[in-house]
Formats: C-alpha cells, structure tokens, sequence
C-alpha cells in the first residue's frame, strides 16, 4: 500500500472512526507535546498520565480529516476559556483531536495512537516543551510544526479552503459541538497553575 494512503482513525471502543487523507512525511508533521496541558487533558479523561512519554500527535489539514461513522459521540472540553478545543469520543472518553478556536487556522493534531498506521507520518520531527534541567521547559524544532501551519492557512484564506473541516461550522465559524470548560477548582485538581502556558499542539 502507498505510504500517502488514507489512515484510517478510531477511538478505542471502535464507535467513533474515520480516516485521514495525504498522509506521508511530505505532507504531516509528527510531533510530541509535554506541556502541563496535553497532560491535564489525559487525565481528565481518566487515560494514562503521558508525563514521561509526552503526548504523540500528527499535525495534518483538517481537510484532510473525515469522519466515517459514530459521529454523534464527537464531543469537545477545553481547559480555559480561551484554550485548545480538544475533542475527543464521549463513548469511551478517548482523545482524539486538537485545533485552535478558528478554522481559519488549519490545523489538526491527531492523536497517532488513534492512527492504524502511524509509521505512514513519518519520524517524530519537532518536540514541544520538553523537561530541561532545574525544571526548565524547551522547544526542539518548533519552526518545523508552526511554518507547515502557517502556509497552509494563508493558502486556505486565499482559496477558501479553510472551510473545509468536519470541526466547524463554516457559516457561523463556530464549533459543531459546544465546548465544556473546566473550572479552575478541575484545573487545580489535575495540577495546572491558574495562569498556565498553553501548549504548541
């Protein structure tokens, strides 16, 4: 099979499944996060706490991105008000996805062990927020997640293809699915400070 075949996703009770299009080296980014986000998100969602690992993600188009069956359990938290809108299949609380808050800015990050073939993205490329000495936190090759992003959104502003996305609406720009958000006793409860970083992914 042709390493740009479409990968097909699932959350892990099966429910919730689709597949990405164009996936090869060429045209995704693999990445790994160890922000105190990414890591909060896992837990409150009772999975494994990816302290250690970090949290492996494929940076893709979103209109690349189709759901196939389960839609109905697609659902959506985020950690701040103005945070990460991160989906995941309320059927069996896998995460799924990250995007930003706009469709105008095209990006996906997929969850890689929701994908059947994630050799097919390539070799982790950048790493964001890794633990550094004396608690310090840093970036290796952030450039190579944010300039792919960053090409691929003023392409799709001038095409229009930036309404091309099972994540919104493109009419209002909304999210197809309102977004819980957790008070700041939750964030307290999974560890996060008050004013936290975000995360790159």
């Amino acid at each position: 099979m042709p390493q740009s075949a479409d990968n097909r996703f699932s959350c892990a009770c099966g429910t919730l499944t689709g597949h990405v299009r164009n996936m090869s080296p060429g045209t995704v980014v693999r990445a790994v996060c160890f922000c105190a986000d990414c890591r909060a998100a896992d837990l409150n969602l009772g999975q494994p706490d990816p302290a250690k690992t970090g949290v492996d993600l494929v940076q893709v188009s979103p209109s690349d991105v189709s759901i196939d069956s389960g839609e109905a359990h697609l659902a959506l938290f985020r950690l701040y008000p103005s945070g990460l809108l991160r989906w995941y299949a309320d059927c069996c609380k896998t995460p799924m996805f990250n995007t930003t808050a706009t469709p105008k800015i095209r990006l996906v990050a997929v969850r890689t062990n929701r994908i059947d073939h994630p050799e097919r993205a390539g070799p982790v490329r950048a790493r964001a927020f890794v633990p550094k000495r004396k608690g310090k936190r840093g970036h290796e090759h952030p450039m190579r997640m944010i300039w792919p992003v960053a090409v691929r959104s003023l392409a799709g502003l001038i095409s229009g293809d930036w309404r091309n996305t099972v994540f919104f609406d493109p009419e209002t720009r909304n999210p197809v699915r309102d977004a819980t958000i957790l008070t700041q006793d939750e964030r307290s409860a999974l560890g996060l400070r008050p004013q936290a970083v975000g995360p790159a992914g």
